[in-house]
């Protein structure tokens, strides 16, 4: 078994970000896209449906135990380090081909750095990270197979699924997105080539 992941862009503007921190009581909170099934990720690696589905309902009980932790990048290590811990997921829920989640950033140094980037900006992505073999499909594809174990999802700089973005939430409502942030997504889109 090997330590694998996946990403996901997460980008919104600076006034989304305070918007959602003003509105959530100080907390900052995104909801968006975490991974999608059965298409080939920038990485090569197909993600199966029943899979993510299976690891989905596992995950579930770790935001029922207040355990959905993750970290600010990947480490390479399976185990998640309490003292990087930047964020915790608060629900998952699955749509059309992917699974989606709404995140809290935390008030640790980690999740002050994570707030700080978002607040300045940056475009970040979301990572699933577990642990797993691969089976080759093509030189260019490999597909996860039934012993994937996910662990996490951790925020990191270079994202590689498309059209996946987190939006802050303002009241518990996604906050329309400007047409900067979505001429972004669709500049990236065109780039990546998928």
């Amino acid at each position: 078994m090997q330590l694998l992941t996946s990403y996901q862009n997460f980008s919104f503007t600076p006034q989304q970000i305070n918007e959602s921190i003003e509105n959530n009581s100080g907390r900052l909170i995104v909801s968006g896209i975490l991974q999608k099934w059965d298409e080939k990720n920038a990485n090569g690696r197909i993600y199966p449906k029943d899979i993510l589905l299976r690891e989905v309902a596992k995950y579930r009980q770790r935001i029922k135990e207040n355990r959905a932790t993750g970290e600010l990048d990947h480490p390479d290590d399976p185990m998640i380090s309490l003292s990087n811990v930047s964020h915790r997921i608060l629900d998952v829920w699955t749509k059309d081909n992917g699974v989606y989640g709404k995140v809290e950033v935390l008030n640790t140094p980690s999740g002050n750095i994570l707030k700080e980037l978002f607040k300045a900006g940056i475009s970040l992505g979301i990572s699933s990270r577990g642990l797993g073999s691969l089976k080759k499909i093509d030189e260019a594809t490999t597909q996860v197979q039934e012993d994937f174990d996910l662990i996490c999802w951790d925020f990191v700089s270079d994202p590689s699924t498309s059209g996946a973005f987190m939006r802050p939430l303002q009241e518990g409502k996604l906050m329309q997105v400007d047409r900067y942030v979505k001429m972004n997504m669709l500049i990236r889109d065109i780039l990546s080539g998928e």
